[in-house]
């Protein structure tokens, strides 16, 4: 299958990278500046002991003169609709297009713009950053990929999708129920998000902080509580362990919208937290704790466009 990864980025970039290095067809979709870099510096992976480089294929807008069979959509929530007019041209009548963006507003865009039948649903489980020389940081040994029809079929194109991801470096899996486990990544992740970036640091250092241990749990049941409103609830042995995580003393744990917030970019606060708590809203579900969160990043945000930025620890 020739596979177009949109985004070279810290979940694309990796993803990417280990499927060209087990040695299938990969063309990145970047933009002219990240070409730039690419082409000097190649795709790095480091971190973890591992120092890896791979000299990636590269197209840029305006390059893509047929349809991919497998499109895997990795960018920023602000960023994709543009990153959807530059792929346009990779998508055909028999293209599969697998996101891999937090939450699940970015499906409605999908489902409108190339129909319910090529999109697919996917989770993604990675801990990367990009650093300053634009090479991949790896900062946690996880690296999961899920995927699943959004119907719950098992379908002769995902049984081929899934033969051509398996055996490339990380751990593959299939759902029948693809929408559901988006929903309950989407509940780790606004947790873990909130609890970060609301505290302005890791796991370890809130529950270091007295009562500490008790506020992530508080977090996590209230995005809990708007998932099983919708009618998917985590199970409880998922809950027990996400509330595990998040009161591990010593946890270096963040998530990516906290590093985004120490490194003074802009976040996903909206795709991630002000879709949820919206969602609570009509639902009836209080969620105070996730609203304080995201009023602290839309404040974070305006800093950002103003042209001021915190620097905090990563």
């Amino acid at each position: 299958m020739k596979i177009l990864v949109i985004g070279a980025g810290a979940t694309g970039g990796f993803f990417g990278f280990r499927l060209a290095q087990a040695g299938r067809d990969v063309t990145f979709l970047v933009r002219p500046r990240r070409a730039a870099v690419l082409r000097e510096r190649g795709l790095r992976l480091t971190g973890l002991d591992a120092d890896d480089v791979l000299v990636p294929k590269l197209v840029t807008p305006g390059e893509i003169a047929a349809p991919y069979d497998l499109v895997l959509v990795s960018v920023k929530a602000g960023s994709l609709v543009s990153a959807l007019d530059d792929a346009a041209p990779a998508v055909g009548p028999r293209t599969a297009v697998v996101p891999f963006l937090n939450g699940i507003a970015h499906m409605d865009v999908l489902n409108t713009r190339f129909g319910t039948q090529a999109v697919l649903g996917g989770v993604v489980k990675v801990v990367t950053m990009v650093n300053d020389e634009g090479d991949i940081v790896r900062l946690d040994p996880l690296a999961m990929m899920t995927i699943g029809e959004q119907d719950g079929r098992s379908s002769p194109r995902l049984r081929e999708i899934e033969q051509t991801l398996a055996g490339s470096g990380f751990d593959l899996s299939v759902s029948s129920a693809i929408i559901t486990a988006m929903w309950h990544k989407w509940v780790f992740i606004s947790t873990l998000g909130a609890l970060t970036s609301l505290m302005r640091g890791t796991v370890g250092d809130v529950v270091a902080a007295p009562g500490g241990e008790r506020l992530g749990p508080a977090i996590l049941a209230e995005a809990a509580a708007v998932s099983a409103a919708v009618g998917r609830p985590v199970p409880a042995e998922e809950l027990a362990a996400t509330a595990a995580g998040m009161t591990e003393a010593g946890s270096t744990d963040t998530a990516s919208i906290y590093r985004d917030v120490a490194a003074g970019h802009p976040t996903e606060v909206e795709h991630i937290l002000g879709d949820l708590t919206a969602r609570a809203r009509v639902l009836g579900v209080n969620t105070p704790l996730l609203d304080l969160a995201t009023m602290n990043l839309r404040v974070h945000q305006k800093r950002v466009a103003a042209g001021s930025r915190t620097t905090l620890p990563r």
